[in-house]
């Protein structure tokens, strides 16, 4: 059975809900040029959602959850390769709710750091992210604390999509192109456009999570390994991403991890945009010719900024 995925007025009332809670992110036209794209001739359209609250989308998912109004008194248990436990963290202090994050050891540090600045009680587990999500799913069970997902929730998928109807209202694009780790991000930006415009998703080689679902028919374990391990490293697309991305996306290409750091540098070099290899992994489809059309119009969401600019230079 196909699980129930949001609706384009799920994801309407959930930006009503948020919108008191979250920054509305710039999009910036970019000359091609500058980014050593000189092939292309239509600009490029970068969607800063690296600028939202704890740096990057899961802000819009977490806080979703974290205004539901039937809370338990233990509060809530999340597991993050980074991203997602920030995000839960910064809206669990600006709501007031006790929040634990497992996090990996195979996080970057400038991710750990930003968690245990933003208050959270914070769990290290050896590993990667699955490691850390065992570990939250029992403390959950333990505790009655509500158990959150990173990308496998109804209510992450419908904070995605209010990036993508967002986007929608700023710009005319012909193409979205968003980075792939368990499928949260694109799995919500799908279930806006619902196929009414192409949504590329751009995964690391040692990430192939949505890739390998794909081509299953199913989601299927794989391993991880790379650049992309900390934010993109789900060994498992989840049900629901996979569920819109198998109706509604258009392809998923996979690129190197030298990519990624050249697509980072890139970023950083024209524009002074520091991006985490999740972020730059988007733009990495059009530095390495994987979307080849001159003249489409694409917005590249740039998905998160929890690095240190010092890896950069």
């Amino acid at each position: 059975m196909t699980p129930a995925l949001p609706t384009r007025a799920d994801i309407e009332a959930a930006a009503g809900r948020l919108a008191p809670y979250l920054r509305t992110t710039p999009v910036v036209a970019v000359d091609p040029d500058d980014l050593g794209l000189s092939g292309r001739r239509a600009p490029l359209l970068l969607k800063l959602e690296m600028v939202q609250h704890s740096g990057s989308f899961k802000a819009r998912g977490a806080h979703l959850h974290l205004l539901a109004p039937d809370l338990p008194a233990a509060g809530v248990v999340a597991a993050s390769g980074g991203n997602f436990g920030a995000a839960v963290a910064y809206a669990a202090r600006r709501l007031g709710v006790p929040a634990t994050v497992f996090i990996p050891d195979s996080s970057a540090p400038a991710k750990l750091d930003r968690l245990r600045s933003l208050g959270a009680t914070v769990e290290v587990i050896p590993g990667i992210y699955d490691d850390a999500l065992a570990a939250s799913r029992r403390r959950a069970g333990e505790s009655g604390a509500r158990f959150l997902h990173a990308f496998d929730q109804p209510e992450m998928l419908a904070g995605s999509g209010t990036l993508a109807a967002e986007l929608a209202g700023q710009v005319d694009a012909d193409r979205v192109v968003v980075a792939v780790g368990g499928g949260g991000l694109i799995g919500g930006v799908a279930a806006w456009h619902r196929g009414d415009l192409p949504v590329t998703g751009v995964e690391t080689a040692g990430c192939r999570t949505m890739a390998a679902a794909l081509a299953a028919g199913h989601p299927v374990e794989v391993e991880v390994s790379g650049i992309g391990t900390d934010a993109l490293g789900a060994r498992r697309a989840g049900d629901l991403p996979f569920a819109s991305a198998s109706r509604w996306v258009d392809e998923v290409v996979v690129v190197a991890d030298e990519d990624v750091v050249d697509a980072q540098r890139r970023l950083w070099s024209a524009l002074r945009l520091a991006t985490e290899p999740a972020g730059a992994a988007a733009l990495a489809a059009l530095t390495t010719g994987a979307l080849a059309d001159p003249d489409e119009r694409v917005a590249v969401v740039l998905c998160g900024a929890n690095v240190d600019p010092g890896t950069l230079a």
